[in-house]
């Protein structure tokens, strides 16, 4: 079954509950990996960071010791590695290093590549387990949409189109005024993202290495992060490994956002040319999550050129990458997309793109209500007294008066001017006639 047909039959099954977890190898072949890469691997490990007892080199790539044991039973017998000191009992506590021809062989390694980490995964592997935590199908109920956007004024008719828009896990497309909330609103879909998902540390692609787990995007949970124990004698060094591969991270579901600095180089592999390692580009990164776009249109790259590679894992659910050697292999593209833009769409993009983009929701000035509410709960939460006529007079001597039209930072921002000047006129902040207008007229532009 390909990427395509799993989602769209996860998508007609609806949600998919997870129970499983990607099984703990209990061989090489159970990795998918080949003994030559996990034996370079474990080489270039005890190369860098010098003699490990067993049990540490088996941290390091996240493999179970029963699989390590064989790759230093080999070295061993290669005569790559010899045994520098005990530190309890077992063979895991044995203190491993490299010999001369060890080191000849793990410079060997490092030629190929420099990366020394977390064992991969196939490909193969990796998109089994993206299809399986799809976000296809997503139930997230009226109730937590609303709870996640109650901090924003916004109609119920925009609230109705995003539950639908964040259920559905495809595309989404904000537009409206610079001010109206889109780029908040797209932060706060992140939030209603629902689980966790297993999530490979690297994937190896015809025996290169793609770098997938992001610091930024991907933070590990306490037990993860943290080393294991210097001492392995203790309770728990000697603990088992969790109950799942160690090479994937237990991490809630991704949010990648980026703005005016995204360039197309960053939508495909970064190639390290002295590392020789590949880092996974964003869209990969947000598998299993959200992708967000801000401010389509203020990139460093065309528009047009920036959307068209977005056409294929729009239509598909699939993207192409391609290695510094030439070999294309396909990757899932599974992420809720969301573009948000000050600018008109139709002026942006055609209508080619745009019938790939499922739900458009308008983002539009507030109405004179909306603002009033807005205006209100930005005095509660600075702790000043609101007043109604306050918002009277900016109607009439700005908005009207001067045909400006009102958006939805406004308030927040005019009430932020007001306690800055009262903050250097060292009072308390109130919305006086004086105060609001010496806000007023910092804040808008005097066409006059």
């Amino acid at each position: 079954m390909s990427v395509l047909d799993s989602a769209l039959a996860a998508d007609r099954m609806g949600p998919t509950i997870r129970t499983e977890a990607p099984p703990v190898p209990t061989s090489i072949r159970d990795t998918g990996l080949t003994p030559e890469s996990v034996i370079a691997l474990a080489l270039k490990v005890l190369y860098v960071q010098g003699a490990l007892s067993g049990r540490k080199l088996s941290d390091r790539l996240r493999l179970p010791f029963e699989i390590v044991d064989d790759i230093l039973l080999d070295l061993q017998q290669r005569h790559f590695a010899e045994v520098g000191g005990v530190r309890g009992h077992g063979r895991g506590s044995y203190v491993f290093d490299l010999t001369s021809a060890g080191r000849a062989r793990a410079q060997e390694a490092m030629d190929g590549n420099v990366y020394v980490g977390p064992a991969p995964v196939t490909m193969e592997t990796y998109s089994e387990w993206v299809k399986r935590q799809s976000v296809l199908g997503m139930a997230i109920e009226p109730e937590e949409i609303q709870a996640c956007l109650s901090h924003l004024i916004l109609p119920d008719q925009v609230l109705r189109q995003l539950g639908p828009a964040v259920n559905s896990g495809r595309s989404l497309f904000l537009y409206g005024h610079a001010g109206n909330g889109k780029t908040e609103a797209a932060t706060s879909i992140a939030r209603m993202l629902k689980g966790r998902i297993y999530l490979p540390f690297a994937v190896e692609v015809e025996g290169r290495v793609i770098v997938l787990r992001d610091a930024v995007h991907h933070e590990l949970s306490a037990g993860e992060a943290g080393d294991a124990a210097e001492d392995e004698n203790s309770a728990s060094f000697l603990s088992p490994m969790p109950g799942f591969d160690q090479r994937f991270a237990y991490v809630d579901r991704p949010v990648v956002f980026t703005g005016g600095e995204l360039t197309l180089d960053q939508l495909d592999l970064k190639y390290d040319a002295q590392a020789k390692f590949y880092r996974a580009p964003v869209q990969m990164k947000a598998n299993g999550g959200v992708l967000i776009i801000d401010d389509l249109g203020r990139q460093m790259v065309r528009v047009d050129e920036l959307l068209n590679r977005w056409m294929v894992p729009l239509e598909r659910r699939v993207d192409y990458l391609t290695l510094h050697t030439g070999h294309s292999f396909q990757v899932p593209f599974d992420c809720l997309l969301v573009f948000s833009t000050n600018l008109e769409p139709s002026e942006l993009v055609d209508e080619a793109f745009l019938r790939r983009i499922h739900y458009k929701i308008h983002m539009d000035n507030p109405t004179r209500e909306e603002y009033e509410e807005i205006f209100r709960r930005a005095c509660e939460a600075r702790g000043i007294a609101y007043d109604r006529t306050a918002v009277d007079r900016i109607f009439r001597d700005y908005y009207d008066g001067r045909h400006i039209p009102p958006r939805g930072c406004h308030p927040r921002d005019i009430v932020l001017h007001v306690c800055d000047l009262a903050r250097y006129e060292r009072r308390e902040p109130s919305l006086d006639e004086r105060s609001l207008d010496d806000s007023c007229r910092a804040y808008f532009l005097d066409e006059g």
